[in-house]
This record gives C-alpha cells, sequence and structure tokens, in this order.
C-alpha cells in the first residue's frame, strides 16, 4: 500500500518528486536521553523500509534527475549533517549492506578531535554526578540533573538558550558549563580526516556544512561567506576533487539562513543546497533551498505515511 502511495505522489519524469532524508547520528546502542536517536538495529530497520519503498538514489544524481524532468518514480537520497564518528563506524557498514549510498555534510572544524558546542552541553550534563548544577554566575539556571528525565529537560532547556548567541559565546558558555560540571570531554565524537576520506573512498559523497556550525542568521555575512568557502576549500583539498553540495547548520530557512546566505552559496560555486525545511522537491524548487525530511514513527506503516503526508507538501 505505502509503495504505490508514494508512486502516485512521486512518478517518475517530469512530475516527479524528490524525497531527502536527513540523519545526524546512528548510535551503537539507545541512548536513554535522546531516545528517538537511531540506534544500529533501528537505522538497519529504517534502511530496509526505504530500501522496499524508494529508488534511492545518490544525492548530486538526484538533483541532475530532477533538474533534466527524469527522476525515477519514488526517488529519494539519504543525507547525515554534521560529521559524528559513528556515521563512518555504524551507518557506513549499514550502508553498504543494504547497497544504498548517503551524503554526508562534514562541519570541518571539528574533525580529528574537535567537539560541537551542543556535545560539550550533552556530554558534560549526560557524565555529571551532581544532583544540580550551579549556572547562576553564567546567568542561566541551576537546573537539577539527578535523573534522566531531570538531564534531558536541562539539556534541552540548555541548548535552547545558547543556540542563536554568537558563537563565540556559545562555545565560551558551553565550556564554562563543561567547567562547572568538572567531566573530562570526550575527544572522539568527530570523525577524523581519515574516516572522511574513507567515506568517499567507500562510494559515500561527502558536501560542506561550513566550519564551525553557526546559525548564518545570526552572523556577519563575510564571516558567514568565509565559513561557507573554507569548508568547500578544506573539503576539497582533503579529497582531491569538487564538493558542489552544501547543507545549512540548522537548516530552518528565515530562521537559521537568509536569501543573502543561499546567494553567497550560489557565488561560491555550489551547485545545490539543502535546508530542514520539512517537504519534497519538484521541478520548480529552488536548488538552493532544497527541503529534507525524516519520519520519526516506530511503526512500519505509520513510518510509511508520515512519508506519504510529506510527499503531499507543497515546497516552500
Amino acid at each position: 500500500m505505502i509503495r504505490l502511495l508514494l508512486g502516485g505522489l512521486s512518478p517518475s519524469g517530469k512530475n516527479g518528486r524528490f524525497s531527502i532524508f536527513i540523519f545526524h547520528r546512528v548510535l551503537s546502542k539507545p541512548d536513554l536521553l535522546f531516545p528517538d536517536e537511531p540506534d544500529t538495529s533501528r537505522f538497519n530497520q529504517i534502511l530496509s523500509w526505504i530500501k522496499q519503498w524508494f529508488n534511492v538514489v545518490p544525492l548530486d544524481v538526484g538533483i541532475d534527475k530532477l533538474k533534466a524532468g527524469t527522476l525515477p518514480s519514488r526517488a529519494a537520497a539519504i543525507t547525515f549533517d554534521d560529521g559524528y564518528a559513528d556515521n563512518y563506524t555504524n551507518a557506513l557498514p549499514i550502508l553498504k549492506q543494504h547497497g544504498l549510498s548517503a551524503t554526508f555534510f562534514i562541519a570541518t572544524g571539528f574533525l580529528d578531535g574537535g567537539r560541537m558546542w551542543n556535545d560539550i552541553i550533552i556530554e558534560s550534563i549526560r557524565a555529571s554526578h551532581s544532583s544540580i548544577l550551579d549556572l547562576s554566575h553564567l546567568g542561566l539556571e541551576k537546573p537539577a540533573i539527578g535523573s534522566v528525565d531531570e538531564k534531558k529537560l536541562a539539556i534541552t532547556k540548555l541548548i535552547t538558550a545558547l543556540k542563536y548567541r554568537p558563537g563565540n559565546e556559545r562555545v565560551t558558555m558551553a565550556n564554562q558549563i563543561a567547567e562547572v560540571a568538572k567531566i573530562p570531554l570526550p575527544t572522539d565524537l568527530m570523525m577524523t580526516s581519515l574516516q572522511v576520506i574513507a567515506m568517499q573512498a567507500a562510494g559515500m559523497k561527502i558536501g560542506a556544512h561550513t566550519v564551525s556550525h553557526p546559525i548564518l542568521s545570526k552572523t556577519e555575512l563575510t564571516t558567514a561567506k568565509q565559513e561557507i568557502a573554507e569548508s568547500k576549500i578544506q573539503l576539497e583539498k582533503l579529497l582531491g576533487n569538487e564538493v558542489s553540495l552544501f547543507a545549512y547548520p540548522n537548516g530552518k530557512k528565515f530562521n537559521d539562513y537568509l536569501p543573502e546566505h543561499a546567494d553567497l552559496v550560489r557565488e561560491l560555486g555550489f551547485k545545490a543546497a539543502v535546508s530542514t525545511q520539512w517537504g519534497a522537491s519538484d521541478t520548480n524548487t529552488d536548488l538552493f533551498n532544497i527541503p529534507r525530511f525524516t519520519p520519526w514513527d516506530k511503526s512500519k506503516i505509520r513510518f510509511g505515511l508520515r512519508l506519504v503526508e510529506n510527499l503531499r507538501k507543497t515546497p516552500n
């Protein structure tokens, strides 16, 4: 039934629709703090459904076919953002097992031992043995973190409080939170440069995702241009080939990036850019505002119906 519904909404040719899945991590085991983040078993299940229902193509190939009006029916692509190490250790073997390709958007500044500011907060709260974290000297609350539910709530509130602050301030405050928590921070959360090279050698595609993952709408335009350009240059130097695809950090149009940032991406030589706006692309979609989506339902039928509903959306 799902396959038929998807085929009706996503035919081949010039009336085709392109569904693009977005993931961030594939964990080795379920995480009580983030129960909706897929582990290896869940990711394997999701890929089995995707493979059954869709014709999966590499993102760059799908974009070319979208422009040409030659998409296959039920066309889809798989993408990952940020560059977590588990993309290499966990996601890659499962993708290869299913004979599928994915595009990995890398924030280059975190390769080889770096950490994103939000992960500094997450890992500080996760590992802390305190029941309360006194952050009042930072102008923040004194969150209770004694239980899993309290840790989840504290992480959500802290990330929300810092997300749209200037990039340097976010990092500084995240590190100050880690100092209060008094725990050693992991150095293996993100991929190494060699792992990115190995991903490409295994048939995966690599795209740019800025250097330090700033919210572009909150960043000076000259700095935003440098972030976008440097990520492209660094990856091209590392991989020895053109990097033509870009993913906007956080990715909500008008909230996290603006039309001028899409113009920058175009001017810097990328051929397309993806957002995190829900929906599926058609021939009228702006190639520098391509929507992506991942359903979250646990059951196969609900997961499939969520994808059907996403295909019904009119692209923004």
